[in-house]
């Protein structure tokens, strides 16, 4: 199971993902890099939670504050 979240994650390297966090916030961003905790190295990011998105720029998360990942659909 393991190894196939990482490949997934590795095949999404460079492409954008959005993130629901447990603080109820909504972001946005380019996936740059992720290590085994699921710490995320996002390239971009906006905080999309309100009407009006907030840049953030390139920010690190830390992977236990993560709920959800959405992924970019593979390309057949």
């Amino acid at each position: 199971m393991a190894d196939e979240i990482s490949t997934l994650m590795s095949n999404s390297k460079a492409k954008d993902v959005l993130l629901r966090l447990r603080n109820n916030k909504t972001l946005h961003g380019t996936l740059k890099d992720f290590d085994i905790h699921m710490n995320l190295t996002l390239q971009d990011a906006e905080d999309i939670s309100d009407e009006t998105p907030v840049k953030l720029g390139t920010i690190l998360l830390r992977g236990d504050n993560i709920l959800a990942i959405s992924l970019p659909k593979e390309e057949s």
